[in-house]
Parts: structure tokens; sequence; C-alpha cells
């Protein structure tokens, strides 16, 4: 044990403790702008310091050990006085329009400004400002950017695409898209983890709130809106609701006082796609086409973008089943426009997601009888949905619990826990195991795959399941860069599977680049736990048995992977573009 002193206090902590951590573990805070445990620790905001008796110069806290005998002061006047001046200068090369900022009340910035009481910026303020496409799902403002080098080590050394790099030295150091290219050019899979890792609002998504607003009052379109699992796990956090209070059918009820038309719950979808990914795989595994290499979930657009530009040469490995978002799009724009009897063109679909490439994802083009456009017309985040809740001036503790509207509203436990790492392999499971055996196994039956902690075995859960005399090899990954290393051992022919569930941002959706922010926390393990838990409450948990999915077959696909299925529930990624 080490034992020191932090602003009066002895206190006794663990060999290679940061003084942040110690502090910290003390309930001293310290404040910074840069530093994320083990991702960012490079001291390069400077906000941190501390004054160490018997050391002249302020030492940063963040990537300093605490030592034994140490005499810390956290907030003397010296300490004080060099925090100001440098948040001041950072002040003056940012763009300080807290009003008009996405993360105006959620800026670490601005809350440490506040905190030391700065009132005025007695610097020449000098801002940069880069081109940006406008209407690519991430937005950059270069205005706002402090240079934290948050976004380019969470890129790298978590999602290991490299999007993000310094560039320019000296006063003109700054960050911009990697190697010279657009963000166009660059192989950005939209998984948003710069955002939520951002301590300022210098990334955001595109806001889509107008565009759905114009379509609420327009008279002529009909708004269907769904929304997906993990939101309900992170919608509330925002908007001070408990986790308890924080339901779906909240959710629900505030976008019909919103003045949606039909709300919807994506887990009917999530329950779809099951039937159509689990009756895909039964069929290419029994078939030996997956002797070699396993066939992959085809849920996640980040996953999908990844691997598109990482490794073209799996695609054709991918389910053909699109994600439940664009199945759902597909099903209103056909069957649910075919019982509403009007034109699919009518009908403006949205989707809640707590996820940025579902915003590119949209694009996807959809062709039905003489209908042609898209599946979905907008995609707002979880953000944007709190968003339009205060802008609706709804209070959230006026809120009751309301069902989805029919013909879509019953969902499973397992289509709930599609948010979470792991659940769509064990949804998927636990219907092929009926669909092999003609009845249902224990429900968590497959809880090997579910995630132990965040990050835990760097991100991967494997798990072998024995159906008679069937052995299913699966895995479950989440985060780009631990997907990146599982393929590698795969193509080495290190590891072997024949079912693999991949997740963009590590713990899942749960843990998206559009749910709710907060600096320097993890939430996604957490939040998948609220989605198990519901799993466990509901009355059904296998998607098989959702009684509107199986009237949707009777009376308009037939069967699932029928011809028309595969023409409006599954995809060719090789053509996609998304």
């Amino acid at each position: 044990m080490v034992n020191l002193t932090i602003d009066g206090k002895q206190i006794s902590v663990q060999e290679n403790t940061t003084i942040m951590e110690a502090a910290a573990q003390n309930g001293i805070h310290i404040p910074k702008l840069c530093y994320l445990k083990d991702i960012n620790e490079i001291a390069a905001c400077r906000v941190c310091v501390v004054e160490l008796e018997g050391k002249e110069k302020l030492i940063t806290s963040c990537n300093n050990p605490a030592e034994d005998g140490m005499v810390i002061h956290t907030n003397s006047p010296k300490v004080r006085k060099h925090r100001k001046t440098t948040v001041e200068l950072i002040l003056s090369q940012h763009d300080c329009r807290c009003v008009t900022c996405a993360r105006s009340g959620n800026c670490s910035l601005q809350k440490t400004a506040n905190d030391l009481n700065i009132l005025q910026i007695p610097y020449k303020q000098t801002l940069e400002h880069q081109k940006w496409n406008q209407s690519f799902p991430l937005i950059r403002d270069s205005a706002k950017c402090i240079k934290c080098m948050r976004c380019v080590q969470i890129c790298e050394k978590v999602q290991g695409l490299g999007v993000w790099d310094v560039e320019g030295t000296g006063s003109r150091t700054t960050v911009n898209v990697s190697r010279l290219r657009s963000i166009e050019e660059a192989d950005c899979a939209l998984c948003g983890q710069c955002i939520t890792h951002c301590p300022v609002g210098a990334l955001r998504e595109r806001d889509d709130t107008e565009t759905v607003w114009d379509a609420i009052a327009d008279p002529d379109k009909i708004v269907a809106v769904q929304v997906a699992p993990a939101v309900r796990a992170a919608w509330g956090e925002q908007l001070g609701l408990m986790r308890g209070e924080a339901t779906i059918g909240k959710i629900l009820d505030s976008l019909k006082k919103m003045g949606v038309d039909y709300a919807f719950d994506t887990t009917f979808s999530a329950d779809l796609t099951i039937m159509e990914e689990g009756t895909e795989f039964i069929k290419r595994f029994t078939s030996g086409e997956l002797k070699h290499l396993p066939m992959f979930t085809s849920c996640c657009p980040g996953w999908i973008r990844f691997i598109k530009t990482q490794y073209p040469g799996l695609v054709k490995y991918l389910s053909t089943a699109k994600s439940p978002q664009q199945m759902f799009g597909s099903v209103m724009k056909t069957y649910f426009a075919e019982q509403l009897k009007v034109a699919p063109e009518r009908i403006y679909t949205v989707s809640v997601m707590p996820c940025v490439a579902k915003k590119a994802e949209r694009e996807m083009e959809l062709f039905y009888e003489e209908y042609a456009g898209h599946d979905v017309d907008a995609v707002i985040t979880t953000r944007e949905l709190v968003k339009m809740i205060r802008s609706a001036h709804i209070n959230p503790k006026t809120l009751e619990d309301i069902p989805g509207d029919r013909p879509m509203q019953e969902g499973t436990g397992a289509g709930v826990i599609f948010g979470a790492t792991g659940g769509v392999m064990e949804s998927a499971l636990r219907s092929a195991y009926f669909l092999l055996k003609g009845k249902n196994p224990p429900a968590d039956a497959f809880s090997k795959v579910r995630s132990q902690g965040f990050n835990q075995n760097n991100g991967v859960q494997e798990a072998d399941f024995q159906i008679d005399d069937i052995t299913v090899r699966t895995a479950v990954v989440s985060g780009l860069g631990n997907t990146r290393a599982l393929l590698d051992r795969i193509l080495r022919g290190e590891v072997q599977y024949d079912f693999v569930e991949v997740m963009a941002c590590p713990g899942g959706c749960v843990g998206g680049g559009g749910q709710p922010i907060h600096d320097g926390e993890e939430r996604a393990f957490e939040r998948g736990k609220k989605l198990y838990d519901l799993d466990q409450q509901a009355e059904l948990r296998f998607s098989h048995e959702n009684p509107d999915v199986r009237t949707m077959y009777e009376r308009f696909f037939g069967n699932p992977n029928s011809h028309k299925a595969h023409m409006l529930l599954h995809t060719i990624h090789e053509k996609a573009a998304y």
C-alpha cells in the first residue's frame, strides 16, 4: 500500500494508483478534459495539475503515480491560478457560443470554466474553421475542438480504424481526418464512439429532429415511429427518470404527445429478424456452407461498414437478413400500408435508435410493386429523442405506460435483448433450437454468450452448444478493435466457429454512439443488465412465439425465407450502398 496526504487527508491506496485515482477514491474531485483511463493518458490539457510539496513545478495527476509520503494540494492558490489560465487559453481557441451547442449543459469544458468562475476571456480569440459535409451522419465542428486527442485514441485503440489523427505543428497543431482524406473517403464505421468520448461539442450526430417535426406537421403524411430495444435502457438518464420509470410505454406516450400517428416497439421486428436469420443459419449450417468460415450477424450497420472496407472477402458470409430497423421500415411500406389501404408514399417511417450508423443505413433502397424509395425515411438518436421531448415541453413525470399500436404491437424478451452484446446470438439460438427440435429449450439455456462485464475477455464470449448430435460453435464480439483481432484469428485458422455475432460498439447497442453521454463513464454493461432483466420479466421469451409475427407470416409473407420475405426482408450486401 502507498500512504500519502491529499488536501490534508491521509489516505492509503494500492501501488500504481495515479494521484487522480487516489483522490477520486477518497471523494476528492480533480477536473480533467483529455483523460480516459487506459486510452488517453497523455496529460495534454494540463487541467488536472496539482501541487506536490517540495516540488516547484505543478505536476499532472492523471499520469503520475501516487508515491509514499507525498503531500498533494489539488486546489491551492497556485493550482487555481494555473488551472484558470489554462482553461482561459483553451477557451480562446474554442467557439464559446454555448447556447447553440449540442452539448450545452453536458460539456466538461463548460462545467470546468463555470467552476473556475471564468466570466471573460482575456486573450484574443482565434478559431479554426475546417470545411465539413453537413449532410454526413457524423458532424465535426473544428471551432469547438480542444485538441484533447480523445477521438484519435478511441478510434485507434478501441475501434482500430484510425479515422482521426493529429496534423500540423506548434500553434497550428490540430485534429483532422487522417491521411489527408475527407470523412467520406475514410473508413469510418459511424460507430459514434468518438462522439460519446468527446468532452465538448466538437463531434455530434447530424440533427434530423426538424425533418421529423416537419413530417409530423404535414397533413399528407402518416408518421410511424419505431423505438429500438437499447433506447429504453438509456433515455431516462437525461430526464431524471429512475431505471424502473423509464419504460418503453412512456417513450411511446411521448411520441403520441408529439403528434405521431403510430408508435411501435422495434422488438417486434427484432423477433422478425430472428425468424429470418435463424432460418437462414440452419439452412447454411446444415448444407455444409459454414464448414470453414462462420455466418456473421448483419444487424449492426457499423459492423457492416467495417467488414466492407476492412474484410471485403468475408462479406458473403454475412447473413442476408436486413436489420430490425430496415425490416420494420419495409413492413411499414408494404404490409402496414395494405392494412391501412394507403399508398406507401404517404407513410413516413421514423426510427429512434441508439446508433449513428443507422442514419447511413436508412439510405438502403426499397423497391416493391410500384413503390421506389426507402424502408426508413428518418433516423433520430436517443439524444435527439430527448431533445424532441424537451422541445415539446413534455414533463416526463406525466408520461404514462401505453402499448404500441396494432398490428405490430407484440414483442418478446428475445427481441428486447437485441440491444446488448450477445443478445442477437442468444435469441437466434433459442429459436434455432425450436426449429431443429420442435420444442423450446429452457429460456436461459444459451446465456453463456452474455458478456460478463464491460469489455471482458477483450469483448469476446465463446460458447459451444450441443443440440442432440449437433454441436454449434459460437462467438460474440463487440468493439471493432476486438472484432479485427477475432477475424484475424479466424482467418489464421486459430479458432473455428459456425455463427458469430458482431456489434461495432463496445457492449453492444446499449453503448451506441447515439446514447446519452456521461463523460468518463462506460454504462453499456449496466444498461445491458436492464435489458436482460426485462427479458426475465417478459411473458414471451421466444421470437417464434410472437403472435403478431405469426399473423404477419400467415397473412403476408407465408414462411420465413419465402420469396416475398427475401424480396423485402433480405438484402445483397455487396450491392447495398450504406
